[in-house]
C-alpha cells in the first residue's frame, strides 16, 4: 500500500504529507479520533508511534506523549488495536524502538499486517547492527523504512537504500526530534545526494513545524514528515491537530 500511494502521489505531482502521532495520546480515544481526523484532512501516510520508556531519539515533546501514553496503559498491542479501530484508508506505518517488537513476540509483524499497517520503522535498528533481526523484519509483510541522517556518506545511503523499501526517512539535522524555526541549511544537497543513491521515495522530517517549512521540503522532497508539531497540537485538542493537517496539506497542494 506505501508503494501504490507514493506512485499515485508521483502521477499526480503532488507530494506526501506524512504524519506522527503517538499511540494512546492524550488519551486512547482522543488518538483514534486523531488517526481518523488526519487521514480525512489530508495525511497520506500515517506513522503510529509505539510509547516507550526511553525514547532517546525523541525531544521532549514526544518524550511527554510517549510517557503520558505508557502511564494510561498503551502497548505495542494496544498500538495494533488502534490501528485496527481506526482503518483510516491511508498507509500506517508501526513505529518503534526495537524492544517492544522483539518483547511483542515473532508473529508481531503478521499481527500489525492484520491491524492494518503497510510498513515499520525501528529507530534504534541501523543497517547492518542486527542482520539477523534485519532480516526477519526484511522479509516480513511490512515494508521496512530506514532511516537517513544527514551526515550519512554517498556509499553508505545506498546500502540503506538496498536494505529497506516504501520510503527513505531522511533525518533533515543531528539531534533529536522537535519544532524548529528554520530548516538547516544544505538540506536540498543532502536530499540530492540521497537521491542519486536510491530508487526509493524521500521523505524529510526532523523539525518541520509550519506549513511555509513544509512546502520549502516539499519543493526538494518526495514528502514530507511532521512529528512534534502535530503531538503538541494534538495534546491541546483533537480539532485543533486536525485543522494543523488541514493547513498542512493545503499549503502543499498550493
Amino acid at each position: 500500500m506505501l508503494a501504490e500511494r507514493f506512485a499515485s502521489l508521483r502521477t499526480s505531482g503532488r507530494r506526501a504529507l506524512v504524519c506522527y502521532v503517538t499511540a494512546g495520546h492524550p488519551d486512547r480515544g482522543a488518538s483514534l479520533a486523531l488517526v481518523q481526523g488526519i487521514a480525512e484532512a489530508g495525511a497520506d501516510v500515517i506513522e503510529l508511534g509505539v510509547p516507550f520508556s526511553d525514547p532517546v531519539a525523541d525531544g521532549p515533546v514526544i518524550q511527554q506523549s510517549s510517557q503520558s501514553a505508557l502511564e494510561a496503559g498503551m502497548t505495542l498491542d494496544g498500538t495494533l488495536d488502534v490501528a485496527a479501530a481506526a482503518r483510516p484508508g491511508v498507509p500506517l506505518v508501526l513505529f518503534s524502538y526495537l524492544n517492544p517488537v522483539l518483547a511483542a513476540g515473532r508473529d508481531v509483524l503478521r499481527r500489525a499486517s492484520d491491524a492494518g499497517f503497510s510498513g515499520i520503522l525501528v529507530t534504534d535498528l541501523p543497517v547492518g547492527a542486527d542482520p539477523e533481526r534485519e532480516q526477519w523484519i526484511g522479509d516480513g509483510p511490512l515494508a521496512f523504512v530506514r532511516l537517513v541522517a544527514p551526515t550519512t556518506p554517498a556509499v553508505r545511503m545506498a546500502e540503506i537504500a538496498r536494505h529497506g523499501s516504501g520510503f527513505v526517512y531522511l533525518i533533515s539535522r543531528l539531534g533529536v526530534t522537535g519544532a524548529r524555526a528554520d530548516l538547516p541549511p544544505g538540506l536540498r544537497e543532502t536530499v540530492e545526494r540521497l537521491r542519486a543513491s536510491c530508487t526509493l521515495p524521500i521523505c524529510v522530517g526532523f523539525g518541520v513545524s509550519t506549513p511555509d517549512q513544509a512546502v520549502a521540503v516539499g519543493s526538494v522532497a518526495d514528502g514530507v514528515v511532521v512529528g512534534s508539531a502535530l503531538v503538541a497540537a494534538a495534546a491541546k485538542s483533537v480539532d485543533g491537530a486536525v485543522g494543523f493537517v488541514r493547513d498542512l496539506r493545503s499549503a502543499l497542494d498550493g
